[in-house]
């Protein structure tokens, strides 16, 4: 029997249990058997993963020309004329020795075990196995469960030596911090004394352990398998777009199983998004509106606290608050949690209905709105292409984007791509990179240029001329060049990483940019953002559908900091945010008290809500609501509703329409769906594309078809900082709104300290582990110190939005760069 017709040019004829097919050159043994419809079991083998053969399960019965013989199919290569056999006796056989050997020691403890249900020893065992165990004697015992990590247990018990957890940790994440101990009947899979598994990813070691030696710390003995239903949804914690399944039962989400989406995160997710869905279950929801005290009278009782009201006694609020107020005096900040469908209404609320401009998703930490729409886009294939030059500027992923992190250090570690890194500070990267360039604070631009042969390679600070010129370089010999562009250091303004982002573009390199917040891709296109209309559009031409647009253009947060410092903002609006602690600059936690009424739409109290006069319980996005999401691709994925909000928290779409409406205003939209074809009403780039398609999408998402319109980003000159200069990013784990109420993340920030050049600190007569007082012309921070090789000789390097202490505190974002002192603290 044939299937296929041999092409001898494209693949080679492989004959798998008397059926011939055609397999792909080069083609492992195991993946072109599956292709076929022929499972072959296995254990150690992942496929995004080098196969190393260790549990022999997949064992088959190969003839190569030489006659039958057992053969690892995950180590075997298909070749022409081969035949497989992998329903013989002597495979058969073979395979029920292996499950019997495994196990012999294993605990027969699957009624209380978290892989019970879903485990495939469970499942090989029942179709491959023995059926009963000859063996009598007392199975081997340790200590369990030993937690490994905040979030990791393991179980030594239960592990079968499949290799798995300790090759992602080494080969996919870079963090060798669990192996392989001891020998022979003793050899088990262990962290070492004092050196636990604190892997920014060690979630993943989780899901890919075939048995239940691994378990995590949320999810443990929370529910069976087959209690949990489960629908595939997009996470929505940083820019990227990983593709999830959401897990729940008893209508609560228990728990986020990565997918392997082939062009996004290849089914890894960081602990940050693993582990997020916790704050979906936190007692701290907002679960009904809530009005500040005084607001209902001089006669209430609560004085100055938020008391729980009805929807229409804060809806009526709000009216009266904007009534007859002028649309320059209204704000809008944040919006990067919502979904797609949820910023094109808000969009809608705030430049058609109300009419102002003062919007801002990024709120003062991302690239401009004109760079993300004009600079030439790449995927992220695109960027991880084998054999590619990768310039990563101004952005540490293992920081703020984990999945893209293993990405990057496959395509440097595995597929031969060459990294050039531009920074103010070293990143996770640095490890791989073949140039890393430490640039001084407030010439990450200047370096670029140099780097693109468009700028000298002297007078860069730090820089020596000859590790500019290696870097230049390379990248002039480059075949294939991409960047992977992001907004750098907050306390470094100016739109440094925008110019570095277009000399780059110029010198023929598609980017791939890279801003902090979740959906910001998404809310640009709505329009949800300074200066934007839906579609990404610059101009000022009216939506379809839309009464009006904004009669002024904002910069968006600095031009509403601004005018609250000057008493000009008399209603903000704050979605999914929280300005006074994430704004990067002093003085903007001072501005928003000047505000008359602030409204936060949110799921969670946070220092802004906790402070506004209304707050409208939201549903979170990844779980709670339907919609989609926009990826730094510009890639749309769907975002799919697993629970039912808390309370009578609604979807952000339907709280704009509401407001919309007691303005006295029809937005003509009641559902997604209708609201959708609104949104492709307006948006050119939207108009062939709809819910259905998105939702039909599979793991890959649809690619939004968008033409670049050039690069449009100013080229003048920023100049580098003398003195000392800060340097302040964004760490993994901080005190963010989401990290505050996952009881398995909230602790893992670290401690905040100053990292200083060695060479710095011995010039000011300090030693590692002093105590400095680091001072700006906002502030001042008393903290550690430690030597770090990664800051530049001109820099402070501070962690922003930590939970101790606060770098917002010294941060001016009026300045270029901000400068500070740094001296011993008596």
């Amino acid at each position: 029997m044939t299937t296929t017709e041999p092409n001898t040019e494209t693949g080679v004829a492989v004959t798998l249990n008397g059926a011939e097919i055609i397999a792909n050159k080069g083609e492992l043994l195991i993946d072109a058997a599956e292709r076929h419809g022929v499972y072959i079991p296995r254990f150690c083998y992942h496929p995004r993963m080098k196969p190393v053969g260790m549990c022999r399960m997949c064992l088959v019965e190969v003839d190569t020309g030489r006659g039958p013989a057992l053969q690892p199919s995950c180590m075997l290569n298909v070749s022409d004329g081969m035949v497989v056999d992998t329903e013989s006796d002597t495979t058969k056989k073979a395979q029920d020795g292996i499950l019997e050997f495994l196990l012999i020691n294993h605990p027969l403890d699957c009624p209380v075990c978290d892989k019970g249900g879903e485990c495939p020893l469970q499942d090989q065992t029942i179709a491959f196995g023995p059926g009963e165990s000859r063996f009598v004697e007392e199975k081997r015992h340790f200590e369990k469960p030993i937690p490994i990590s905040d979030v990791v247990y393991l179980d030594r018990e239960r592990c079968i030596l499949c290799d798995r957890c300790t090759r992602f940790a080494s080969d996919v994440a870079g963090d060798p911090l669990i192996h392989f101990q001891s020998r022979g009947n003793q050899t088990e899979v262990n962290t070492f004394p004092d050196e636990p598994f604190s892997s920014y990813f060690s979630g993943n070691t989780v899901q890919i352990c075939p048995v239940g030696a691994l378990t995590a710390k949320p999810y443990r003995f929370k529910a069976r398998p087959w209690d949990l239903t489960e629908t595939a949804s997009t996470a929505v914690t940083d820019s990227v777009g990983a593709r999830i399944t959401v897990q729940s039962s008893r209508n609560e989400v228990l728990r986020y199983l990565g997918v392997d989406s082939d062009p996004v995160n290849w089914g890894w997710l960081s602990d940050k998004e693993r582990f997020s869905f916790e704050a979906l279950n936190s007692d701290a929801r907002v679960t009904t509106p809530l009005v500040r005290g005084d607001s209902l009278g001089s006669a209430s009782a609560d004085g100055d606290q938020l008391v729980e009201a009805s929807w229409s006694k804060a809806l009526g609020m709000i009216s009266t608050a904007l009534e007859g107020v002028d649309a320059s005096r209204v704000a809008v900040l944040g919006g990067a949690r919502l979904t797609n469908e949820a910023q094109y209404a808000w969009a809608k609320l705030a430049k058609s209905v109300i009419g102002t401009d003062h919007v801002d998703t990024q709120m003062d930490d991302g690239l401009s709105p004109e760079s993300l729409i004009d600079l030439p886009k790449a995927t992220i294939d695109d960027v991880c292409a084998p054999g590619g030059t990768i310039v990563v500027v101004g952005v540490d992923p293992k920081e703020t984007h984990g999945s893209l992190f293993l990405r990057l250090r496959h395509a440097v570690e595995h597929d031969g791509a060459t990294l050039i890194e531009i920074n103010e500070r070293s990143s996770g990267l640095t490890p791989y990179a073949a140039h890393s360039l430490v640039a001084t604070p407030g010439s990450v631009d200047a370096v670029a240029a140099a780097v693109a042969g468009a700028d000298s390679v002297d007078g860069l600070g730090d820089l020596d001329a000859a590790t500019v010129r290696a870097a230049a370089a390379a990248f002039a010999a480059a075949d294939s060049t991409t960047v992977v562009l992001g907004s750098g250091s907050l306390a470094s303004k100016g739109h440094m990483y925008d110019r570095a982002g277009a000399i780059l573009a110029v010198a023929g390199a598609a980017v791939l940019p890279l801003p902090h917040r979740g959906n910001t891709m998404g809310a640009i296109d709505a329009g949800l953002a300074p200066g934007v209309l839906p579609g990404a559009r610059l101009d000022t031409a009216k939506p379809a559908g839309w009464d009006k647009v904004p009669s002024f253009t904002s910069t968006g947060t600095r031009d509403i900091v601004a005018a609250a410092g000057a008493g000009a903002i008399d209603v903000l609006f704050v979605i999914g945010a929280d300005p006074r602690t994430d704004i990067p600059d002093n003085e903007a936690a001072k501005a928003l008290q000047n505000i008359g009424m602030v409204i936060a739409v949110e799921t969670h109290l946070n220092a802004t809500s906790l402070a506004a006069d209304v707050v409208l319980p939201a549903a979170a996005a990844a779980a709670e609501v339907d919609g989609s999401f926009t990826n730094i691709e510009g890639r749309l994925s769907p975002v799919a509703r697993k629970v039912t909000p808390q309370g009578t928290a609604r979807p952000d779409w339907m709280i704009a329409v509401e407001i919309a409406a007691a303005l006295g205003h029809d937005m003509e939209f009641i559902d997604l769906d209708e609201l959708w074809d609104d949104y492709a009403m307006a948006s050119p780039l939207h108009s062939n594309v709809n819910m259905a398609a998105i939702a039909e999408s599979g793991t890959s998402g649809l690619m939004l078809d968008r033409a670049s319109a050039g690069v449009a980003v100013g080229m003048e000159g920023q100049g580098a900082a003398s003195g000392l200069s800060l340097i302040s990013t964004r760490t993994m784990y901080d005190a963010g709104t989401t990290l505050a109420h996952c009881p398995s993340l909230a602790g893992l920030a670290r401690t905040t300290v100053a990292a200083m050049h060695p060479a710095t600190l011995s010039s000011h007569g300090l030693s590692d582990g002093d105590s400095v007082i680091v001072r700006s012309d906002r502030g001042s921070l008393t903290l550690p110190c430690v030597a770090d090789e990664g800051v530049p000789t001109s820099g402070v390097s501070i962690a922003f939005n930590q939970s101790d202490v606060s770098a917002a505190l010294l941060i001016d974002s009026r300045r270029a760069v901000t400068a500070v002192t740094v001296e011993a603290a008596s």
